[in-house]
């Protein structure tokens, strides 16, 4: 029911990404591409010929403390460090989770959590990964909690949008 691959995800994919999680806030098309797409793990779950869920990993960098841009066109916002990393607290290899969704007329079925166990066996069994973190929308930190995640940080704002916590999973 899972998929995933490592590598630059197809159109498809990238569509529903948008769908999802640019164009309900205003966002032009292209921005839901990030510039480590084609190094990234994806996960999604594909039903009746469409893609319904997704979500992407990556290694973090070891030097880097996770802080970047939203994304990889003109304007994108800055996301801060992650507390843990910037205070080398952290065990490494560490990944960050990003651009998890799953479209309104699919929520609520389980294809989230499918989508980011898929993404943490990938980041475990093939990076090594020990330690993993994400910028959750604030509407979705139950979901995260309820996986396993823990809350690190103050809220804070990611560009228009909107409010988020940092998490992390040790692993």
């Amino acid at each position: 029911m899972v998929q995933s691959t490592r590598g630059m995800p197809s159109e498809a994919y990238l569509s529903t990404r948008y769908s999802v999680l640019r164009k309900p806030l205003g966002m032009p098309p292209g921005s839901e591409r990030l510039a480590d797409d084609d190094q990234a793990w994806h996960a999604w779950v594909e039903r009746e010929d469409e893609i319904v869920a997704v979500g992407r990993a990556h290694v973090i960098s070891e030097h880097s403390d996770g802080s970047g841009l939203d994304h990889k066109g003109p304007g994108a916002a800055s996301i801060p460090a992650f507390g843990p990393l910037a205070r080398n607290e952290a065990e490494r290899p560490a990944f960050q989770i990003r651009q998890m969704g799953t479209l309104p007329s699919h929520q609520r079925n389980g294809f989230a959590a499918l989508v980011l166990r898929e993404l943490e066996r990938c980041m475990v069994e093939e990076c090594g990964a020990k330690t993993g973190f994400l910028q959750a929308r604030e509407h979705a930190l139950p979901f995260y909690l309820a996986q396993g995640w823990e809350v690190i940080d103050e809220p804070y704002v990611i560009g228009v949008i909107g409010p988020h916590r940092s998490m992390m999973k040790r692993f």
